[in-house]
């Protein structure tokens, strides 16, 4: 039995929620074959959903949210994983209704847990975390429906969130021209420094709504976002290109029609980084960790405490968080 700090989020005799750091023992925590001791976490959009009580990520409270964590194996009951590993969790039921990363040890199945590849340390592993693992898949589906680097950009929206920024960034590392789309125009310098060539206004991606197909103009994109701007972006991909699908925060709906589909043989590509098999995570951590290894993560991260989660918590539901927020649990 250790004791261990957590961020906590408990629901409130009027409804409300709150989220507070206390101690917690290890007893506390759910059954599972590896106990890990915390270094980092990271924090998303889901995380802060789950801190303020969004049912439909997280069931029962108080709970501790956290969807990533990177730390060392402190107890294993299976051969796979020895006291001392460095490890990784994302995804699965970490951090939605099994306690997650914001705390400084975790509990979980062995099936969930990746070794720690040895390009990267459990800093980058967390800078990237479920935003650059989910980043990756989707230049992967990009790249298995043929996309290679040319003339015509590629179209990255959301690109100041988590996914979008690190998009941006591998992207550029893989020699594609990038489009970065973001209602942020003072974080234009941001993009362009993440290897961006050019800066789109969210406004232009939203004209047009109603019209049935658009101007050519992307060689693919990767949308963060969803809703109309989706389709827009759908409507004015090149012949045959391909939109990777990964976000909501515009919407889970849009104004479909067939037409971009039939007359320009675009493809829309969903990804999911949340229950893919185990292997599938382990592959695309092996590549960002080498030939995929993104070259400017310190230019994407804030780093905060547990004590200062909290305040970024309320930054990232109020749409003021730029790039990854870094949590650090030692």
């Amino acid at each position: 039995m250790a004791n261990f700090k957590a961020l906590v989020t408990t629901e409130q005799a009027d409804g409300r929620f709150e989220s507070n750091v206390v101690e917690r023992s290890t007893d506390d925590l759910p059954t599972g074959e590896v106990l890990i001791r915390v270094a980092y976490s990271s924090l998303n959009y889901k995380d802060a959903l789950s801190a303020t009580g969004n049912r439909g990520v997280t069931r029962q409270f108080p709970h501790t949210p956290g969807i990533d964590a990177a730390g060392t194996v402190s107890a294993s009951s299976v051969a796979e994983f020895a006291v001392g590993d460095e490890v990784i969790v994302t995804g699965y039921d970490l951090g939605m209704n099994t306690a997650g990363g914001f705390g400084q040890y975790i509990r979980v199945p062995a099936a969930w847990v990746i070794r720690r590849p040895a390009g990267l340390s459990l800093r980058d592993a967390m800078i990237l975390g479920t935003a650059g693992l989910t980043a990756a898949l989707c230049v992967d589906k990009l790249e298995q429906a043929g996309l290679e680097p040319g003339e015509a950009p590629v179209l990255v929206t959301g690109a100041t969130g988590g996914v979008g920024s690190i998009a941006v960034a591998l992207l550029a590392s893989l020699g594609y021209k990038v489009a970065a789309v973001t209602g942020k125009s003072s974080q234009a310098d941001f993009l362009r420094r993440l290897g961006a060539q050019e800066v789109v206004e969210r406004s232009a991606l939203q004209a047009g709504v109603e019209k049935p197909i658009l101007k050519e103009q992307w060689a693919g994109a990767v949308d963060t976002v969803g809703g109309d701007i989706l389709f827009n972006v759908v409507k004015s991909l090149r012949r045959g290109a391909s939109v990777a699908c990964c976000g909501l925060t515009a919407g889970t709906s849009f104004q479909a029609n067939v037409l971009p589909f039939i007359l320009r043989g675009v493809n829309l590509l969903g990804v999911d980084s949340v229950e893919i098999p185990l292997v599938v995570k382990a592959s695309m951590w092996d590549k960002l960790s080498l030939q995929w290894k993104v070259p400017n993560l310190a230019d994407l991260v804030e780093e905060v405490t547990l004590d200062e989660l909290p305040g970024a918590i309320e930054r990232i539901l109020a749409g003021g968080q730029v790039g990854r927020t870094l949590v650090r649990l030692d």
